[in-house]
């Protein structure tokens, strides 16, 4: 299990900072280019900040312990996790894994540029969501998993011994 975590997370960190070179490379910063009109673009941002843009451009005893040293010791935290779940909660194991490939991907951006380069860009009409990356993506996706495994897998199985004892 711990083998298929650490391919999974080295994709994902190498596809998220892939991706990111490739937009700085072939794009000029706000450059948009429409993938499907009016729905999906991809944009080169400079996110100095936390989700959305939040605290970017607070003064630096803020940013540096939100942006380097939180998310520093959180990736710890989130070793940690997966270790002591690897054997036992297979979904927790993967959403950690997810969340760490993420942090790191993005934390290689803050640490290297002291930003993080998105560039997908979702919209619809003028309902605009923030652009994103790969890493975000990953997070993203985690915290959908930990949603199901606290709140609706529980459920499911109430249900399905409820049933089975009628």
């Amino acid at each position: 299990m711990i083998y298929r975590m650490c391919i999974m997370m080295s994709t994902i960190i190498i596809g998220d900072q892939t991706t990111k070179a490739l937009v700085q490379q072939k794009f000029y910063l706000g450059e948009t280019v429409p993938v499907i009109h009016n729905l999906f673009h991809f944009t080169y941002v400079r996110n100095p900040g936390a989700a959305f843009g939040m605290f970017g451009y607070s003064a630096d005893w803020i940013r540096v312990p939100l942006f380097f040293g939180v998310p520093v010791i959180a990736c710890i935290w989130l070793l940690y996790l997966i270790w002591t779940t690897r054997n036992t909660k297979k979904l927790q194991c993967l959403a950690y894994s997810l969340i760490f490939a993420g942090a790191v991907g993005n934390l290689i951006d803050r640490f290297s540029m002291n930003y993080v380069v998105d560039f997908l860009d979702f919209f619809w009409g003028t309902h605009h969501f923030p652009a994103f990356n790969i890493a975000d993506s990953s997070i993203t996706i985690a915290a959908f998993l930990l949603i199901y495994e606290t709140l609706i897998a529980p459920n499911l199985k109430k249900n399905d011994s409820a049933a089975r004892t009628v």
